[in-house]
């Protein structure tokens, strides 16, 4: 799968209306425009096809990518990467191939099992599958062993280009922590959240589930949060503790979202 082509600041001609806000009145779009503008392109997912993404989607579940890319690596090398090449391979093996992953035995379950799904239903052609209606395929792959929302909205999204926004860990947490969220974390109603105040544009979902991740790993750490170096620090609720993380008064304007 090739990397994204649209540089950030061409899908922030989506939003006229960027950053001269409150903290208050702070929404999604500003926090896109915030993130992209300090980031750049993501160039997300690492993967050279779509049937890599989807590998990877359900290798990743549970563990580091730096562990995905090991059993990746296994994959190529026996040329492996292809629907009939996996369906045929015994189960034996390919556990022991996809091993790096953790779970292997369950993670070979799966991937047999979305295989045999695009051969049923698809006749083994990923181009077919991806053609199928959004909301029908995404109930499908829900159906599949072993592929959860998270999973199927990153195939749909990263894989086939639909227009679909991926939730994950890092976006749950950010949500909570800028009060966007209360409570325990609901798949659904994130999904919503996001798809319901950004344009439907795959690009744009892509590349702003990317910058998520990104912020995620690097500073909305789940223990030790870096919010001095977050840029989205400016948007916290103006009675959030981690405020005086980022070394901003609980009252302040996001007066450094202006500039």
């Amino acid at each position: 799968m090739q990397a994204l082509d649209t540089e950030p600041r061409a899908l922030r001609g989506h939003f006229a209306r960027r950053r001269e806000v409150p903290v208050a009145q702070a929404g999604l779009r500003d926090y896109y425009a915030t993130l992209s503008h300090a980031l750049g392109a993501m160039h997300w997912w690492p993967a050279k096809t779509p049937f890599e993404v989807i590998v990877g989607a359900i290798l990743t579940q549970s563990t580091a990518w730096a562990n995905v890319e090991r059993a990746m690596e296994n994959l190529r090398r026996e040329r492996l990467l292809a629907p009939a090449a996996l369906e045929r391979i015994p189960p034996a093996r390919l556990q022991r191939l996809v091993r790096p992953s953790g779970y292997f035995r369950q993670k070979a379950k799966k991937l047999k099992a979305f295989v045999q799904f695009l051969r049923s239903y698809y006749d083994g052609s990923l181009a077919r599958m991806f053609r199928a209606p959004t909301a029908e395929l995404r109930e499908q792959l829900l159906a599949v062993h072993g592929i959860g929302r998270e999973t199927a909205d990153s195939i749909l999204l990263y894989a086939g280009g639909h227009a679909v926004f991926v939730v994950d860990a890092y976006t749950h947490r950010i949500l909570e922590r800028h009060g966007l969220a209360d409570g325990k974390p609901d798949y659904e109603r994130a999904r919503a959240f996001f798809e319901s105040q950004l344009p439907r544009d795959a690009k744009l979902y892509n590349e702003f589930h990317a910058l998520i991740v990104n912020t995620g790993k690097n500073w909305c750490r789940k223990g030790a949060p870096r919010c001095h170096e977050c840029p989205l620090a400016v948007y916290l609720p103006a009675d959030s503790p981690l405020r005086s993380h980022a070394g901003l008064p609980r009252t302040e304007v996001a007066a450094e979202a202006r500039q």
